[in-house]
């Protein structure tokens, strides 16, 4: 009866001596295995038809592994600093977000194609029902299933087929490289180059250099509107998203959109309630200029705007994974993934009575990184 297994199952040595064909029929009678159907899907070996359909296969191998080359060059080499618009940069810049994702996705979708197509042009099509059984591998059930995947790879005839296989490895490969520079891309940026710059991991845009005022600025939406804030600008209660500004950057257009695009720069500028019972962070007592606190934006979970506030509460919620965290007691994580607290900016007002940063932080901003002592 099929799926019955043999009464006399062979030793080792026995094993030793038995062909691989001989393995292969005593596995599936040992795993219950019926074979209802099997058919070879060329039985006549080398027709037209089977080459075309090889080298179509071949052909989405080739796609990926080209497509997978164009990715690394693009991601590479490609122009992807921030250039303004109206100007002859801006469009070869707009193009690299769209050119590294598309080549990416047609790398993945050649492979997946390729693979799809080789399993039901070449590998033979079979119909099996195997009975479930309890207990233990044995070497008997050992050495069968070795030799019944043994005779899968060569059923499904891809030993003989060097282009398919050519070009299977050489799209995997070139893919394997874009997986791995994605990840390394982000770590190529030395932490402790010019570590005292505004434009090092170290440090903010937030940062004074040479001793100039960074003030608060509200940001219209137009580059050249530089509109300061003021103390009385927020009403009790009220809240606005500021950027900093340097009095040199006032005719520098491109330092003007720069300083609102850094990640790092976006900052929450609170005005509490009169009365408002606040818990301070320790050593940042004086962070904050009378009613008016500034916090940062940017979640500590993993880098999204916190920018829905509940002035009653004093909750600041984060869209993206829910974190919420208390303006009231030094932007104290409440509820959500985030742990750390959202970093305070010192802010006081300078002879005209514009605000301005005191300093820049003086904790890393966002997820942090690496180095973070808090």
């Amino acid at each position: 009866m099929s799926g019955e297994k043999p009464k006399d199952l062979p030793d080792e040595a026995a094993l030793a001596g038995m062909s691989r064909d001989e393995l292969v029929k005593l596995g599936t009678n040992l795993d219950g295995v019926e074979l209802v159907h099997y058919e070879e899907r060329w039985p006549v070996e080398g027709t037209r038809a089977e080459k075309r359909a090889e080298r179509t296969v071949a052909l989405w191998f080739t796609v990926a592994a080209l497509s997978g080359l164009a990715f690394l060059a693009a991601f590479l080499f490609w122009p992807w600093k921030y250039h303004q618009p109206n100007t002859p940069d801006h469009f070869v810049y707009s193009l690299y977000t769209p050119l590294i994702g598309f080549t990416l996705g047609l790398s993945v979708l050649a492979l997946g194609v390729g693979a799809l197509l080789y399993t039901k042009k070449f590998i033979p099509e079979e119909l099996a029902v195997q009975q479930r059984h309890d207990g233990g591998s044995t070497e008997v059930d050992k050495a069968t299933v070795l030799a019944e995947l043994a005779d899968a790879g060569s059923r499904s005839t891809i030993g003989r087929r060097s282009l398919i296989k050519r070009t299977a490895g050489l799209g995997a490969g070139v893919f394997g490289l874009g997986v791995v520079a994605l990840p390394l891309g982000s770590l190529v940026r030395n932490p402790w180059a010019d570590s005292d710059s505004k434009d090092s991991l170290w440090h903010t845009g937030w940062k004074s250099e040479h001793g100039e005022k960074v003030y608060l600025r509200n940001y219209t939406g137009k580059p050249h509107d530089v509109q300061l804030v003021r103390p009385e600008d927020l009403d009790a209660g009220g809240y606005m998203t500021v950027f900093p500004f340097r009095e040199s950057e006032r005719n520098d257009e491109h330092a003007l959109i720069m300083a609102t695009k850094r990640v790092d720069a976006p900052v929450l500028l609170l005005k509490f309630r009169p009365g408002q019972q606040v818990v301070k962070r320790a050593g940042q007592e004086d962070f904050n200029y009378g009613d008016l606190y500034a916090f940062s934006k940017i979640c500590t979970h993993l880098g999204c705007p916190a920018s829905l506030y509940e002035q009653q509460t004093g909750l600041l919620l984060c869209p993206c994974h829910q974190s919420q965290f208390d303006v009231f007691h030094y932007g104290k994580p409440r509820f959500g993934p985030a742990t750390r607290a959202l970093p305070q900016l010192p802010i006081t007002v300078d002879e005209d009575g514009y605000l301005i940063a005191r300093s820049d932080f003086i904790e890393a901003v966002g997820p942090a990184f690496w180095e973070r002592k808090s």
